[in-house]
């Protein structure tokens, strides 16, 4: 089982600057290499300090990799609806790659915020043919070393990627997946999914069991495990994990629900996107405080037995998956979360990395 560090760069207090909130988290990724983390994941988000920071993930990970030796660098993910030359993404990611000795996971995914395609100026409802497009110039830019596309929205004359990619990325791409299509494209494109938990186990268990199933038909192959992200908390004392979990999480869970305009009616009538009605719905239903009581106890959190415990019993229903734990969010000091990530690297580790 793999475990791995998310960045997510949520700065929830007015008296902290941006640009000193970002040293801080800085300051805590450049331990998961030496802590044992797998990997290091960031997600592209724009314009919103309260949710999520990180307009390039490429160009933070680049300055990672010069902090670092053998820890995975992935982009998890890059929206490819809004980048307007699909060229310049798997130029990046090439390049990235290179300085890095291959040590590259990239993730894409078609985003979710109403806002954020219209402050970028881009349709909504053309996300899923924008990203099918785009996925298919990089996936096959970064096997190949060319681009050459004439598509609806997308037109390159054959070009070469320089510096050209130095190995495959075959089984180092994957899908960013919460809805049936993006899981179906998942599995057709024979790439790995990840998916943020929102919900118990057993709400994800059908659309996962469901891709595997796709990815097995389309690849003639098992699939890989599934990226579970998830909020993560530890302590040595129950009660204060259960404190501070509730707390941190209640706090993020609230600019989730507004940065996605969760208890909005546009997910019906937009294309593409009417699967996350339900899940709207369901969290207009149970009102917002419900919602984050639900949201909270899909998590992982507590004493590290706990978490173990919690890891099992996620594993017994889901089968395989590799975790990625976001550890700073909510507006916790660099003190809490960096007890909470040096415990969790000391006694939650080891015990679940042979899994």
């Amino acid at each position: 089982m793999k475990t791995s560090y998310h960045l997510l760069f949520q700065n929830l207090d007015d008296a902290t600057s941006d640009a000193d909130h970002y040293a801080t988290e800085l300051r805590l990724a450049e331990q998961a290499e030496p802590l044992g983390f797998d990997g290091i994941w960031c997600v592209e988000h724009h314009f919103d300090k309260d949710y999520s920071m990180c307009p390039d993930n490429l160009q933070l990970l680049s300055y990672l990799a010069g902090r670092t030796t053998s820890i995975e660098l992935v982009p998890a993910a890059v929206i490819l609806p809004w980048h307007e030359q699909p060229l310049r993404v798997a130029e990046k990611i090439a390049m990235l790659d290179n300085m890095s000795n291959g040590r590259v996971y990239l993730g894409v995914g078609r985003g979710l915020a109403k806002d954020e395609y219209t402050s970028l100026g881009i349709d909504m409802e053309e996300s899923r043919e924008r990203f099918d497009e785009s996925y298919a110039i990089i996936s096959n830019a970064l096997e190949t070393g060319k681009v050459k596309a004439e598509g609806k929205f997308f037109n390159h004359p054959e070009s070469p990627v320089r510096p050209a990619p130095a190995r495959s990325f075959k089984d180092r791409i994957f899908t960013i997946a919460m809805s049936p299509d993006s899981l179906d494209i998942a599995a057709k494109s024979g790439t790995a999914m990840a998916t943020f938990v929102v919900a118990p186990a057993e709400v994800h268990k059908p659309l996962i069991d469901g891709y595997r199933e796709a990815f097995q038909k389309y690849n003639g192959r098992p699939a890989p495990s599934p990226h579970l992200d998830e909020f993560v908390y530890c302590h040595e004392d129950p009660e204060e994990a259960k404190r501070a979990a509730r707390e941190y999480i209640t706090n993020y869970y609230v600019q989730f629900i507004r940065h996605y305009s969760m208890l909005g009616d546009h997910f019906a009538s937009t294309k593409g996107y009417q699967s996350y009605a339900a899940l709207a719905s369901a969290i207009s239903e149970a009102g917002a405080l419900g919602a984050a009581e639900t949201y909270l106890q899909a998590q992982t959190w507590g004493t590290p037995d706990q978490v173990i415990e919690k890891i099992k019993a996620k594993r017994a229903v889901l089968g395989d998956y590799d975790l990625t734990g976001i550890f700073m969010y909510g507006g916790m000091s660099y003190e809490t979360a960096e007890a909470s990530m040096r415990l969790w690297a000391e006694k939650v580790i080891p015990a679940v990395k042979d899994l």
